[in-house]
């Protein structure tokens, strides 16, 4: 593989890495976007948009018009044993992290740290460029703190993979009977330098653009004066390895998106 290869690949498997809600709330240009994600930055003005975004994802996560989720595969022989597996590797990778500390010495970033999020990413570009190509339970891209007074809990991890990895690859990766992957589709956001589009409504007087919007489709997007994002960002799961409930481990409600 050559090198500029190389870097294009973990460009693109750091974006990845990321919660969905940055490039949608920046409404940015690809290339900005791409600064911008790899030094984890934010504009103050789009803060207000990021906790909409943030705000809109506290549901249960199902699908939706701007998200797809993995169908539910019939359970297999092998299949529960191999899930635990995972979660037993995880957790043992886990340990470490616990003290916040740790993930930071390790090359993990705090993905919007100023902006209030029931929980935080902390993504490692090593792992994220690792996903892309293979997958390793102790190696996930971000982990998943909640923040409690000046630091922060460990309550979970998130792993990733490409964006055109078919059910059956994501199934080898981890069972989709017992977890669903999701995606972020669909997506109108305002142009560049637009922000005051964000506040658009419909005559139905519901939002027109991000993850909350009504528009869905290209024709849509571009009679509106935005951009369309057919995805946003690969293929995502979270894990949550500490809940007691096995329900909870792999469910469709989890420490980022639960009440």
């Amino acid at each position: 593989m050559s090198r500029s290869s190389i870097i294009r690949a973990a460009l693109g498997a750091f974006l990845f890495a990321l919660p969905a809600a940055a490039i949608a709330a920046q409404g940015t240009d690809s290339s900005r976007a791409h600064d911008d994600m790899a030094g984890m930055k934010m504009d103050d003005q789009n803060d207000a948009a990021v906790r909409g975004v943030n705000a809109s994802m506290e549901g249960a996560l199902v699908d939706m018009p701007h998200m797809r989720m993995t169908p539910r595969r019939p359970l297999r022989p092998g299949d529960q044993a191999r899930a635990d597996s995972i979660v037993t590797q995880l957790k043992g990778a886990l340990a470490r992290y616990k003290d916040y500390h740790a993930a930071l010495a390790d090359g993990f970033r705090i993905f919007l740290p100023k902006v209030p999020q029931k929980v935080y990413h902390f993504s490692n570009l090593h792992s994220a460029v690792y996903s892309a190509f293979t997958f390793d339970p102790r190696m996930p891209t971000s982990l998943l703190y909640r923040k409690t007074g000046d630091g922060y809990v460990l309550v979970g991890a998130m792993y990733t993979a490409p964006r055109n990895f078919t059910l059956d690859q994501l199934d080898e990766r981890i069972p989709l009977s017992i977890g669903q992957w999701h995606v972020h589709v669909d997506l109108c956001v305002p142009p560049r330098g637009q922000q005051q589009m964000w506040k658009a409504k419909g005559a139905d007087g519901k939002p027109l653009f991000g993850p909350e919007g009504t528009i869905t489709t290209q024709a849509a997007c571009d009679a509106a004066g935005g951009r369309f994002i057919p995805q946003l960002f690969g293929w995502m799961i979270h894990v949550n390895p500490y809940e007691t409930d096995p329900a909870m481990v792999w469910g469709t409600h989890d420490h980022d998106h639960a009440d």
